[in-house]
């Protein structure tokens, strides 16, 4: 069973920056499609970033140019870069894990744009 343990959220000033972290358990990290979803009260989930095993990333359009998602395989861990934080991008923000037609989640981390 994998177990992703997601850190780094918080409460940022609109313009500001974070960088959100995912730590996931197993041995298969560096062949696993990762991946960062939010959802906002009221809404549903959506994809905001996945970096596939080749490094290929994929966007969404709201957060393109702001948002850098990167992988380290030596430590198993998932980031997502946010800069340029607008109050939109308030949610709550989980690491995804696709490996083997299986989706695993995070717990999620609250991030909350306001001034």
């Amino acid at each position: 069973q994998v177990q992703l343990v997601e850190s780094g959220g918080g409460l940022v000033q609109p313009g500001g920056s974070l960088r959100l972290s995912c730590a996931a358990s197993g041995s298969l990290f560096s062949i696993a499609t990762m991946g960062w979803y939010r959802q906002a009260p009221g809404k549903q989930r959506e994809l905001v970033a996945t970096i596939t095993s080749m490094r290929n990333t994929n966007y969404a359009d709201s957060v393109k140019g702001r948002f850098t998602i990167f992988r380290d395989n030596a430590k198993n861990t998932v980031y997502l870069q946010m800069n340029s934080l607008k109050p939109e991008d308030t949610a709550v923000y989980y690491c995804n894990q696709y490996l083997r037609m299986t989706d695993y989640w995070g717990q999620g981390t609250q991030v909350t744009v306001s001034s």
